[in-house]
């Protein structure tokens, strides 16, 4: 089972911003605190996010080698939408607009989006055993 995550971000405030918006919305809650960083936890599992003083470069890349993107599971398509809708205030651009919400090939449902630091997450609708979107 995955213990933690953690991203080390170039500003830490947008950081919060944005992924404590997205952490809180998917139901974690916030775990740690410290002076350059944060963190949030479901489960057992934890995301933290660290303005680390030994980073190497000064932006995260997704199309480089190492992390391209965290997806998590939501609740129905709705869901999906809801969050998409609301991500822009939040720091968060819808990716693939021009295929959303299938970009990721018809048989799913999903919302990906990028924060103004360049992280992608794919917000993918559960479905339950028949195929269908789950909506509860």
């Amino acid at each position: 089972m995955l213990h933690h995550i953690e991203l080390w971000v170039p500003d830490l405030g947008r950081a919060v911003r944005s992924w404590g918006w997205l952490l809180g919305e998917l139901g974690y809650q916030s775990f740690q605190e410290w002076s350059v960083g944060r963190s949030w936890a479901l489960d057992g599992v934890y995301i933290v996010v660290e303005q680390s003083p030994a980073m190497t470069a000064p932006s995260h890349d997704r199309c480089r080698p190492g992390l391209n993107h965290l997806a998590f599971r939501v609740i129905g398509s709705e869901r999906v939408d809801a969050l998409v809708a609301a991500a822009p205030e939040h720091g968060w651009t819808l990716m693939f607009t021009d295929r959303h919400p299938h970009a990721g090939g018809t048989d799913q449902y999903a919302g990906y989006l990028e924060n103004e630091d360049g992280f992608e997450v794919e917000l993918v609708a559960d479905r339950d055993r028949s195929g269908e979107s789950r909506t509860t």
